[in-house]
């Protein structure tokens, strides 16, 4: 009887989220009411806060959770999260470990994609999750920090600025991919941003 509680409360939860993502995507962080996500989700303003004291824990939740989820970011005592593949592929070097890592990670861009606008917007409206996204961005940065450092590459103190500017490469394209005119195909453009990290990266 506790397990099957438990597996409903870990449901209702999960439904809030998805039905804040959904209420965030249509009308705006700044015009989604609490009330809205509840109906949305089946649910009460009630049962909204049990899980959830405000909107913006929501928010933070949706990065925390479904973002790194969606790019298999784990939890880490050094950075808050970080992809062990991302650190293991920059490590590597190839061009063909860090092709093979940019178009599964594109894979999943429909998914990150929303959550990341959304933090940026909400990041307007709400004080408390200002940085928020660019936060997360940090933590990816490290990655790629680490990687360089296992590796021996580059001098201690271009590592880190390199991880910057891979990931404002990547989180620029991942963004605007689907709404910019840059007369190349998804292939071509994952085969020129590859190029850039390699020579970035290596």
């Amino acid at each position: 009887m506790a397990n099957l509680r438990e597996a409903q409360k870990q449901l209702t939860r999960r439904l809030l989220l998805e039905s804040g993502l959904e209420q965030f995507k249509a009308k705006g962080y700044a015009a989604t009411k609490v009330d809205d996500i509840a109906t949305a989700a089946g649910t009460t303003r009630v049962t909204f806060y049990k899980y959830f004291p405000t909107r913006s824990e929501l928010m933070k939740a949706l990065i925390d959770e479904q973002l790194n989820e969606a790019l298999q970011r784990v939890g880490s005592p050094e950075h808050g999260s970080t992809a062990l593949d991302l650190v293991t592929t920059v490590a590597d070097g190839s061009p063909e470990a860090i092709m093979a890592w940019l178009r599964r990670t594109a894979d999943s861009w429909p998914a990150i994609r929303p959550i990341i606008r959304i933090g940026r917007d909400a990041a307007v409206v709400d004080p408390e999750l200002t940085d928020l996204v660019e936060r997360w961005l940090e933590e990816a940065i490290s990655d790629i920090e680490d990687g360089l450092e296992r590796a021996g590459r580059l001098e201690p103190h271009q590592r880190h600025f390199r991880g910057v500017l891979a990931m404002a490469q990547l989180d620029f394209v991942a963004q605007n991919w689907d709404r910019a005119d840059w007369k190349l195909t998804r292939d071509q453009m994952l085969d020129e941003l590859g190029a850039s990290w390699v020579q970035l990266l290596t």
